[in-house]
């Protein structure tokens, strides 16, 4: 997720993988956020679209459309719009939320990915594979955590990234 200096810029799309991303978020009516991972993506809502790819343009808008739960007990208040804070993450509370949403839901931040992960939350897998070794840094799956995947899409880009969809195998 990121190297041992918590960097990730490593990572970042081109504008076929940007725009690809982009229309994966279409459907996203909430982020579900760890505290640090809302803090690198508050920026979405701070910059000045003008003069930016019409990727970024995009992205922008579509982020700030979304509703945002950021779940941190160090975070004293949010910044962005849209967005409420949670002290902790719930798994009741966010089953029911998942539950009764009309539009998808996704999570960001290694730490509260394997948290709902280990609650059996996740449906679904979207994970770019980027062409760099890095060696070490933050992991986003729980350790000893196994499950089955069923591949549903794959997409190779230009750049040499790869997008492979999964949906969470029935036991």
């Amino acid at each position: 997720m990121a190297d041992e200096g918590g960097d990730f810029e490593w990572a970042a799309p081109d504008s076929e993988v940007h725009a690809f991303i982009n229309h994966l978020e279409l459907p996203v009516g909430t982020y579900l956020y760890g505290r640090r991972m809302y803090e690198t993506m508050a920026v979405w809502e701070t910059m000045d679209p003008a003069g930016q790819s019409r990727e970024t343009q995009d992205f922008a808008a579509i982020w700030r459309a979304a509703e945002k739960i950021v779940y941190s007990s160090s975070l004293a208040e949010v910044s962005t719009q849209r967005t409420r804070l949670e002290p902790s993450f719930q798994v009741t509370t966010v089953r029911a939320l998942k539950a009764s949403s009309t539009r998808d839901l996704t999570i960001g931040g290694p730490t509260l990915a394997a948290e709902a992960l280990r609650a059996s939350l996740v449906d679904e897998f979207q994970l770019f594979v980027v062409p760099v070794v890095i060696g070490g840094g933050t992991h986003w799956l729980p350790r000893g955590w196994r499950v089955r995947l069923e591949l549903l899409d794959e997409r190779r880009f230009r750049g040499g990234m790869v997008y492979l969809r999964y949906a969470v195998a029935s036991s």
